[in-house]
């Protein structure tokens, strides 16, 4: 092989970038399918999870805004997800006492059992992605993914 030319076959195996496609592509697949035989897509259960998971009472709420800013997503990409979610019933928009201009998103209490029950659903397919590793190889695997993510917000979205 010539110098500076690479064996595309290698990239299967050795590429982490690639690596880290792949196996993110066949877990979202897996877990969108899941999402969607419950109504609903991972998107609108990523949604709906940090909606639940701020919405404690010592928390500031989320607007619109500062939820796409969380997740990494758009105004425009946000603005359509909450209004599938608003749609199905799953969450509300109330008027943010301090910025008229604003929405929070709220999530309903079927909005809370679908994320509920969905986390859970997507516990197992997590499961069966991983089914190939031990419980110590997973907690290795989490720990080294998070060893390498930015502590910082990251421009892009986590979906």
């Amino acid at each position: 092989m010539a110098t500076g030319v690479v064996d595309q076959r290698c990239l299967q195996h050795f590429d982490v970038n690639w690596l880290l496609n792949r196996a993110a592509h066949g877990l979202r697949e897996a877990m969108d399918a899941e999402a969607n035989a419950h109504g609903t897509t991972i998107r609108g259960h990523i949604v709906l999870t940090a909606l639940v998971q701020n919405s404690h009472p010592d928390a500031r709420p989320y607007s619109q805004l500062a939820l796409g800013h969380a997740l990494g997503v758009d105004k425009t990409t946000m603005t359509a997800l909450l209004d599938k979610l608003e749609r199905q019933g799953l969450v509300v928009r109330t008027p943010d006492p301090n910025d008229r201009r604003a929405r929070i998103p709220v999530p309903t209490e079927a909005g809370r059992e679908l994320q509920a029950k969905l986390y859970q659903r997507l516990q197992l397919v997590e499961d069966q992605v991983l089914g190939d590793l031990t419980t110590e190889e997973r907690d290795v695997l989490r720990g080294l993914l998070r060893r390498i993510i930015p502590v910082q917000p990251v421009e892009g979205s986590c979906m």
